[in-house]
Parts: C-alpha cells; sequence; structure tokens
C-alpha cells in the first residue's frame, strides 16, 4: 500500500475564517475585520464577526473531529487574539483559548499542527507599514515567542506562513493590505523580503524556545505546471517552469523557498525583477536562510501543458465544458502527483499536503443529509494521484483536507462552501456532509477505501445523529 503507517490524515482551517467573537475577550481588529467594512471589500459587504463561532463551538467541532478519525488538525493562531494591538503583552483571555483547543485536540487524540500566520495581520501594525516595514521582523519574532512558550510542550510540528504567493502578491484586493493603492512591484519585493525574514526569525525562535524540539516548516501554494504528454522534454519544461520564477509576477515557488531554504536568489528572479529587489537581500541571505524541516504543499489545481514544434512551452487549451469547481477552478487531479515530485526533487524535504479541496454547491437535504458526491469524487481523483506519487517515491506523509467546516471565504464571504461539514450560519447548527463520512473511512483503512460507499456513509450518519439526538452545544456536540 503507498500510504505509510504513519501517514497523518488531517483536515485544515484558519482563524479569521472560523473563529468569529472579533471583538471578545481583548481581541482587536486585524486587516480583514477592516476590509469587511469597506464597500466592495467583501461579497455582499459580509463578515467574520461570528463566522462559524468556533471560538464558542470549538469543543463540538473537536467531538465531530474525532467522530470522523483525524489524526492532524491544521488550524491558524490569530495574531491579533494573541497579542491585541500586535506587540506588548499577551492577551491572556486569547491565549487560553487556545491552551483549551491544543488540549482538546489532544484528549481526542488529535495533533495540533498550527500555522503562526494566516493572513489576518493586526491592523495597528498595518498602520505602522505592516510587512513593508522592516520592523515587523521583530513583531513576529516576539508573537512567535508568546506561542512557543505557552504552546512548545504540547505542539511539535509548526508552520509559520501561509501562502506568501497570496498575501504578498495578491494586492489590496487579496489578502495583505487594507491601503486603497495597488503596491508597486518593488513594494511587494520589500514585504516580501520582511516575511522570509519573518519566517526565519520566528524558525530560530521557536527551536530555542520550544519545550519539545520542533519541526518547523511553512505552507506555499503549490504553484505547477505539469506535462500533458510523456514526451521527456516536455516534462522538463514543466518542471523548470513549477521550479522556477517564468513571469516577472508572485506566482511561483521559487521566490519564497530558494532564499529560506537554499540561501538563494533564483535567477530567473534576478532577469525579471533585478534592481527592484530589495538593496539589503544579498546582505540579509544569511540571516533568511533557515533550511525547512518540511514544506507544506497547499494544491488546488495545475496547469498542463507541453512543448511547441517551436520547444516553446504552451498551456493545454481548456476543453470546452471541462469540470470546473464552484469557484470556477480547473480539476486537475494530475497536479498532485507532479508538484510534490518536482518540489521534492529540487528541495529533498518532507511534504504534507497542507490544503486540498473544492468550494461545492452544497445544501442540507429534506432527509437532513448533506449529499456532496462531487466533493468525494474530487477528493478520492486527487489522492489517487497523491498515491501514484508516493508510490513513485514522493515524500509526502500527511494529507489536510481543505475544509473541515463551510467558513468565511474571504472576499467571498460566506457564499462558497469548502467544508466537509456544512454550517447553516443563522442557527449555526454543524451537519457533516456525506463527504465528512467518506473521508473518516479512508482514514480508518489508511487510505485503502476510497470507493463511495452508501450504505457505510448512510450507518456512519444515522449513528452520528443518533449519538447527538438530544444534547445540546453545550455538552460538546450539535
Amino acid at each position: 500500500m503507498a500510504f505509510p503507517g504513519d501517514f497523518v490524515w488531517g483536515a485544515a482551517s484558519s482563524a479569521f475564517q472560523i473563529e468569529g467573537a472579533g471583538n471578545v475577550d481583548g481581541r482587536k481588529d486585524s486587516i480583514w475585520d477592516v476590509l469587511c467594512r469597506e464597500d466592495g471589500g467583501t461579497y455582499q459587504k459580509q463578515h467574520a464577526e461570528v463566522a462559524t463561532d468556533h471560538y464558542h463551538r470549538f469543543a463540538e467541532d473537536v467531538g465531530i473531529m474525532r467522530e470522523m478519525g483525524l489524526r492532524a488538525y491544521r488550524f491558524s493562531f490569530s495574531w491579533p487574539r494573541v497579542l491585541s494591538d500586535g506587540t506588548g503583552a499577551a492577551n491572556e483571555a486569547g491565549v487560553a483559548f487556545y491552551d483549551r483547543l491544543i488540549d482538546a485536540l489532544l484528549d481526542a487524540g488529535i495533533e495540533p499542527f498550527p500555522t503562526l500566520y494566516h493572513w489576518d495581520l493586526p491592523y495597528a501594525l498595518q498602520l505602522r507599514g505592516g510587512w513593508m516595514n522592516r520592523d515587523i521582523v521583530e513583531w513576529f519574532g516576539a508573537y512567535t515567542a508568546v506561542l512557543a512558550d505557552r504552546f512548545g510542550d504540547r505542539v511539535k510540528r509548526w508552520m509559520t506562513l501561509n501562502e506568501p504567493q497570496i498575501f504578498i502578491g495578491g494586492g489590496p484586493d487579496s489578502h495583505w493590505s487594507v491601503a486603497s493603492f495597488r503596491p508597486m512591484i518593488h513594494e511587494r519585493l520589500l514585504a516580501n523580503h520582511h516575511a522570509m525574514l519573518s519566517h526565519s526569525k520566528a524558525d530560530d525562535v521557536l527551536r530555542e524556545r520550544c519545550a519539545i524540539t520542533p519541526e518547523v516548516g511553512m505552507a506555499i501554494v503549490g504553484v505547477n505546471w505539469y506535462s500533458s504528454s510523456d514526451d521527456a522534454e516536455s516534462i522538463d519544461a514543466a518542471r523548470g517552469r513549477t521550479l522556477g520564477v517564468p513571469k516577472r509576477d508572485f506566482w511561483n515557488n521559487a521566490l519564497y523557498m530558494e532564499p529560506v531554504h537554499r540561501g538563494e536568489i533564483h535567477p530567473e528572479a534576478i532577469a525579471h525583477f533585478g534592481d527592484e529587489l530589495p538593496k539589503t537581500i544579498e546582505a540579509d541571505m544569511a540571516a533568511m536562510h533557515r533550511p525547512m524541516d518540511f514544506v507544506g504543499l497547499n494544491i488546488y489545481h495545475g496547469v498542463p501543458g507541453r512543448l511547441d514544434g517551436n520547444g516553446e512551452w504552451k498551456d493545454d487549451a481548456e476543453a470546452v465544458g471541462r469540470p470546473r469547481t464552484a469557484l470556477d477552478w480547473t480539476i486537475t487531479p494530475d497536479s498532485m502527483e507532479w508538484c510534490p515530485r518536482f518540489i521534492g526533487e529540487r528541495y529533498g524535504i518532507p511534504m504534507y499536503i497542507t490544503e486540498n479541496g473544492l468550494s461545492n454547491i452544497d445544501w442540507v437535504g429534506t432527509d437532513g443529509r448533506v449529499r456532496d458526491t462531487q466533493r468525494i469524487d474530487y477528493t478520492r481523483r486527487y489522492l489517487r494521484a497523491l498515491e501514484r506519487g508516493i508510490e513513485g517515491g514522493n515524500d509526502v506523509r500527511g494529507y489536510m483536507h481543505w475544509s473541515i467546516l463551510d467558513n468565511f471565504e474571504w472576499a467571498c464571504g460566506f457564499r462558497e462552501r469548502f467544508g466537509l461539514v456544512h454550517v447553516d450560519y443563522e442557527t449555526l447548527k454543524r451537519t457533516p456532509k456525506d463527504s465528512a463520512w467518506w473521508y473518516a473511512d479512508v482514514i480508518a483503512s489508511n487510505g485503502e477505501r476510497m470507493d463511495y460507499n452508501e450504505t457505510a456513509i448512510t450507518e456512519r450518519a444515522n449513528g452520528f445523529a443518533g449519538m447527538n439526538a438530544g444534547m445540546n452545544v453545550a455538552g460538546g456536540v450539535s
């Protein structure tokens, strides 16, 4: 069997998307709280002040995770909940929430797998320049120290940043800035420089202060191209695009992986950006260079293509009617085999799939079930590709489905549903979807049972409903 016995099966979330409690227990605004109040900031000006209310309902959510058999849960700490203004003394009420969450996970046999930064920068720090202020390196280090001191006795695997390609490269209509201007290329390069220095600073702090010897990594978008033919030259061209900087933009892996993991600037980055790169980049390379213990890859789709008759790479034209998710993302399972292969060849470190999933059109049926067979089919296709890659030598050690709950999907508000568990946003009732119980059987069989089994899903769904009949949220279940 391809999946090793210690393969980590889990699910993922982020603080801003699920916690709610936006003005509770000392938490102050993040950049996203502010953006949600701006006209045009989010779909229908929706906000996450309540979200799924995970802050108050985490015991119920951990109970569902336990019933699913999750072995790990990837979540993020909210920086403005831990440090209300981003710096200074810890907000004890906020820290206590994560104490309760981590203890509940461990009691349920689920490994906490936290991310330090998943886009919710304290707004107080944005007003001081945010990622474009070099002081953020020290701010991030101090924030990390609080978490290492409080949770380093119970958490082993840590991720510093989530998807710098997006929170740096996306601009004000994405995830890192609430400014009304679009940052220039050199400003984004400076922000990225500080983000990579912050990763390395956090790496140092975690290794110095955690009671348990930590494993430290970073979660990136697994930006990838792969060959749609067996032609060796096309495969090599796809490898070069996946590992290089093919365009003058931020949608690549090398801008983030090369300096941190190899202590180098990719030659294509120099060719594209030249004098716009931060002036101190060479001098800072030693401080930035902290080889990771693992890398998290968030893989939703890739770009198939091949070399044309002139030796130039050409993306495949999309076939009319090609399957797409509700968020209009193409469905390309082969990316789950090829992206880890190329990344593993280049960096030689273990990998975790830290996000994979789809937005689907889900609702609770008249029978009380959410029959999301498309999510099951999608996930099975990607897991089969992941399995092929592991059989071929890819050192992938875990898979985290995005996401555990339907949640606030950033600028899309509550329009998109990614969850294994349906959330009614008016009542906050949780209903595990059929995909949750299908995934539970995948986990229980360590990937041996992936076919759709209506009888097994129905039995699990009915058993969960019966177990929870008459119990309330305060008891830890729905």
